[in-house]
């Protein structure tokens, strides 16, 4: 897809239909995965179903750094294939998938080594469960970070089709696994982690070999593997803020579970198939997101200044509907989504079940969502600019730190379960609003006096 010309509006929603697919399926799969062991588990299965949904956090913490450097390479790629400049494309191409298999190594390693002693850290009640979830998941690490680079790469150039059917396939492929394993070899824990690992394997192998052969400027060729030092510096700019800024929400989400662990197995279990509820919603508004990045990137990069404008209003408003819609239709129907994954009738203490927790949660979070896709759009929209260290820093102190704070000051002074997720929503708004005013008082003039200084009229504009 050419994102320079063009209607906006109709190019966006083409951009993003294949991504919410992608992500929707993705997390029906990891639906898939807490689903079965919920119903299926020949042990305790909301034992099973918490260890598993509790380990998100953590995962994300020693990942995100390195998926931050994924949405560096997909601006490099973005930016060049924009401009036109096929070598710069080619040498994008070739040090972000190199960069991908170093990293998967890396975290795998040190998510197998330490996986155990963070989760004792944070207090988690399945925790042999979980650690044993954990080091066999790391393992498929280096096949996840190949596919994620794989197609970032792909929607740098506007393809977000092929993916899905890859991810879809991958799915499948996981589901199946995860019947089979669990519900008639009665590995439940591990039998989901083992078809995890399989369906990751399978995605990234789809991926790479799209990009093998493919006659474009992204064709992938094993002999030209290596990091140019010039895209590396370009990715790094605007991959590590981002990275660090993911992990670093990651503290602050680990500390929301740690609290979250203290209400005991039936609580974590309710805020985990909550949480996988809520990523319907939020894969959706993230698709709007990716879209305000690659825009902005290309647009950028084809000295269409005023397209880069447009685009990210246009963007703004995608969410807003999306996030508003999905937000407020997955929260009427909660009770019965939650009864899909879990609809045991087993309480604690204060007689509540897993989906009595997991509707405490939605109620706090699903109505105001879209706050959450607004913040992350103009973010992306900044990123795709050239500014990354700018919403980072806004990011880890209106969100990250704000949490931190409410937690040791708000939280401890009223333990409640609502307490701590009233965090949420007060951050996104908080952050959205900074960013938004960083858009207009930074980003908007440097995007005016780069147009004037090109002089030349926006290629999309009489289109």
């Amino acid at each position: 897809m050419n994102m320079t010309v063009g209607a906006l509006l109709p190019k966006v929603l083409m951009f993003c239909l294949p991504l919410i697919a992608s992500g929707i399926l993705q997390l029906l799969f990891n639906a898939a995965d807490m689903a079965v062991v919920g119903n299926f588990a020949h042990q305790n299965r909301d034992a099973a179903q918490a260890a598993i949904g509790s380990t998100g956090s953590l995962i994300n913490l020693m990942v995100n750094v390195f998926m931050g450097l994924s949405v560096g390479g997909s601006v490099c790629v973005a930016r060049a294939y924009g401009a036109g400049d096929a070598q710069q494309v080619h040498k994008g191409v070739h040090t972000s998938i190199t960069l991908a298999g170093v990293s998967g190594i890396a975290v795998a390693v040190v998510g197998i080594v330490f996986c155990e002693p963070l989760l004792h850290m944070m207090g988690n009640p399945e925790t042999a469960l979980a650690a044993t979830y954990m080091r066999i998941y790391f393992l498929g690490m280096p096949f996840n970070m190949l596919y994620n680079f794989g197609a970032a790469i792909l929607r740098a150039v506007g393809d977000t089709r092929r993916p899905l059917i890859y991810l879809a396939i991958a799915g499948v492929a996981n589901v199946v696994l995860n019947v089979i394993l669990v519900a008639a070899f009665g590995l439940d824990v591990e039998g989901v982690a083992i078809a995890t690992v399989a369906s990751q394997v399978i995605s990234a192998v789809l991926v790479l070999t799209c990009l093998m052969r493919t006659d474009s400027s992204i064709r992938l060729e094993v002999k030209h593997l290596r990091i140019h030092r010039q895209q590396l510096g370009r990715i790094l700019q605007v991959g590590l803020p981002a990275g660090l800024q993911g992990s670093l929400f990651s503290i602050s989400n680990v500390l929301i579970q740690s609290s979250v662990n203290g209400f005991g197995t039936i609580a974590v279990a309710g805020n985990a198939v909550a949480g996988n509820l809520e990523g319907f919603v939020y894969t959706s508004m993230n698709a709007v997101h990716q879209a305000a990045l690659t825009f902005a990137s290309q647009n950028l990069g084809a000295g269409a200044i005023r397209r880069v404008r447009r685009s990210v209003w246009v963007c703004l408003a995608t969410v807003a509907v999306i996030g508003l819609a999905m937000g407020n239709l997955f929260f009427l129907f909660g009770q019965e989504l939650l009864s899909i994954y879990n609809n045991s009738p087993e309480v604690d203490e204060l007689a509540m079940t897993v989906v009595d927790y997991g509707m405490k949660r939605l109620t706090w979070m699903l109505p105001l969502y879209c706050l959450c896709g607004l913040m992350d759009v103009v973010v992306g929209s900044l990123r795709g600019i050239g500014y990354s260290v700018m919403p980072m820093i806004v990011s880890l102190t209106g969100a990250c730190l704000f949490r931190v704070v409410w937690i040791y000051t708000i939280f401890e002074a009223s333990p409640t379960l609502d307490t701590l997720y009233l965090s949420y929503p007060l951050s996104w708004a908080l952050t959205f609003g900074v960013h938004l005013l960083c858009y207009a008082l930074v980003a908007r003039p440097k995007l005016r006096k780069l147009e004037a200084r090109i002089g030349q009229p926006d290629p999309g504009a009489a289109r």
